[in-house]
């Protein structure tokens, strides 16, 4: 036989030892208990750095969240996790073009408040990011299924390269909103039917000229290739009201002062009629161009030099758990990303579809630098 220490065979040979059967044995057994043993060890320092964590959260005894105003909101983001922890969560509702300049502010003064950022894409990336306010959100990352892609639709999806802000819930969006006792919806298969010369001056619109729905709805219409600014200038020609405020918007729907909506809250609309208001949305289903995909104010990231920094990271690992995303997106109407989250609270269409317009990325946004000088020339300044 050949000694293989000392002799040399040509590269194409083959290589064969014979190793003893015990050998075999021992080997296999090593191997299974390799493979067996690391994630046990894994499993053990999750729970280890979990349990640490929470242990110095209840002692900072509350979290700080920044974020809308509903009260389903509200709710859906303090009671089911402070019944859990024993831990105070501390929250304050604002619109998204009220957050950075609070913020701002108070960081000018050396003041840092916040732990936990529940917004809207628009004001993370065009604001809160550029200021200068968030940590990357992936070290806060402690339970396993929360981190692991495979629980989300297309994996976890974060709008900047640090990965600071993750978006929660892109759905798909309502952009016509309607009086169901004043319109029937069928009125609707195309967002071109809004230029019917019956809808004019009876159309409400919120106002695109700022960050918010309004906006978005706008933005998808400027890249649809079916719409574009052609469209948007003929709409501006339909004497529209602009509005600035979700709730008054919807009410002026449900009053029966204006009997068609664009471009409102999706929350909104669906906590008013959930009291008995008259407003419905129309299916975009049914509309020639479908609407964009975006998640709302289902944007989640961590404010650095947060004075709660292990309640945060145990509040983030809630919401972004299957009993933390059911109840924000139950609250809502919203369709969460991970997977394991009923949808049976909202409507089929809700879901995202492939291919729609994403009116909530970065790419989305820079092309507002284009449509903000079109809207001021169709709707004139704010």
């Amino acid at each position: 036989m050949t000694n293989f220490i000392s002799g040399r065979k040509a590269h194409s040979e083959a290589l064969f030892v014979r190793v003893p059967a015990s050998l075999k044995a021992r080997l296999a057994a090593a191997v299974i208990l390799i493979h067996t043993a690391v994630p046990i060890c894994a499993r053990a320092d999750w729970r280890d750095d979990w349990n640490e964590t929470l242990n110095a959260a209840k002692k900072e005894g509350k979290v700080a969240v920044i974020t809308d105003v509903t009260a389903a909101i509200r709710d859906a983001l303090t009671i089911p996790f402070q019944e859990k922890y024993g831990i105070t969560v501390d929250l304050f509702g604002a619109l998204g073009r009220e957050v950075p300049p609070r913020v701002a502010a108070e960081r000018k003064a050396s003041r840092y408040l916040w732990d936990v950022f529940v917004h809207g894409t628009t004001t993370g990336l065009e604001s809160m990011i550029p200021m200068g306010a968030f940590d990357p959100l992936e070290p806060a990352l402690i339970v396993p299924d929360v981190k692991d892609p495979k629980s989300w639709r297309g994996g976890m999806e974060f709008l900047d390269t640090n990965k600071m802000l993750l978006t929660m819930t892109p759905f798909q969006r309502g952009t016509i909103f309607f009086n169901p006792k004043l319109v029937t919806p069928k009125e609707f298969k195309s967002h071109k039917d809004l230029l019917d010369l019956k809808w004019k001056g009876k159309l409400i619109l919120d106002d695109p000229r700022r960050a918010g729905p309004g906006q978005a709805t706008l933005t998808f219409f400027y890249l649809h290739p079916d719409l574009g600014p052609d469209f948007i200038r003929a709409l501006g020609k339909q004497q529209i009201t602009i509005m600035k405020d979700f709730v008054q918007e919807v009410d002026a729907i449900g009053q029966g002062r204006y009997p068609v909506l664009i471009g409102t809250a999706d929350f909104v609309a669906i906590a008013r009629a959930k009291q008995g208001v008259p407003v419905a949305i129309v299916d975009p289903w049914q509309l020639k161009e479908g609407t964009d995909t975006s998640p709302a104010n289902g944007a989640l990231a961590l404010f650095n030099k947060a004075p709660h920094p292990n309640a945060a990271k145990i509040y983030i690992n809630w919401l972004l758990s299957k009993e933390g995303q059911t109840v924000f997106a139950r609250a809502n109407g919203y369709v969460s990303s991970r997977l394991d989250v009923s949808t049976d609270h909202t409507e089929p269409w809700r879901i995202p579809q492939p291919g729609a317009i994403k009116t909530y990325t970065k790419a989305a946004m820079q092309v507002r630098d284009k449509l903000m000088p079109l809207l001021q020339e169709v709707f004139g300044s704010p």
